[in-house]
């Protein structure tokens, strides 16, 4: 079982934000495991590189997840494993992309969880939560997208973020809350919160899984 579970609301809009501490059993043994397994380039705008976890992994793991899940975000009777894998942030800040550049959210669904998993040494980066100051949108579902990217895509065009990961407050977002990283620490959280990698300026982004920022990455669909 996992160690401490807490749960917080965060922002305006009061989204439940569930901290996991102690999550995995042997977290030194999925570390190893990272070291030993071939990354690639990631997709869906992922800035840096991602393997594939161990068999079993998500498995004995998800009695703890459906539990924190139901105590958060309401009664569950199936959670399904949509994505996972070991991530790992790389790219310089000169070579983000706009999109890598301003907050993102991960799909549109109340129905859809993210999850983060901690795993360097320390805790590394962590993860930041913002609101968008000209819609005032912290979530964005299937009925605020248009608006919100349409809004985005404008102001990025008259002015674009500079080349660097979001962190604090920007003169488009708002940080609305920063969640620390810690060893074996997991994060749960709706899929369309607006939210970042909390990446230090100075942040060596090495590929190592032994220095880098490891962390695993999933998402859920929950019925």
């Amino acid at each position: 079982m996992a160690g401490k579970v807490s749960i917080e609301r965060i922002g305006r809009e009061g989204e439940p934000l569930v901290t996991l501490d102690e999550f995995a059993p042997d977290a030194d043994r999925l570390r190893a495991a990272a070291m030993a397994a071939r990354f690639v380039p990631g997709d869906h705008h992922y800035p840096g590189i991602r393997a594939p976890l161990p068999q079993g992994y998500l498995r004995t793991r998800m009695p703890v997840i459906a539990a924190a899940i139901g105590r958060a975000f309401g009664r569950c009777r199936r959670v399904e494993v949509v994505d996972a894998s070991f991530s790992i942030v790389t790219t310089p800040p000169a070579d983000l992309s706009l999109r890598q550049r301003v907050p993102h959210v991960d799909a549109f669904g109340r129905e859809r969880l993210a999850m983060v998993h901690y795993l360097s040494p320390g805790g590394g980066d962590g993860t930041a939560f913002f609101r968008h100051r000209t819609t005032g949108f912290e979530t964005v579902d299937a009925a605020r997208a248009p608006a919100f990217f349409r809004t985005l895509d404008a102001e990025v065009a008259a002015t674009p973020p500079p080349p660097a990961y979001v962190n604090g407050d920007t003169p488009l977002f708002e940080r609305v809350h920063a969640a620390e990283a810690g060893f074996n620490r997991a994060l749960l959280y709706r899929s369309f919160l607006l939210h970042s990698g909390a990446i230090a300026a100075d942040a060596a982004l090495s590929p190592d899984p032994a220095t880098g920022r490891l962390t695993v990455t999933a998402f859920f669909a929950v019925e």
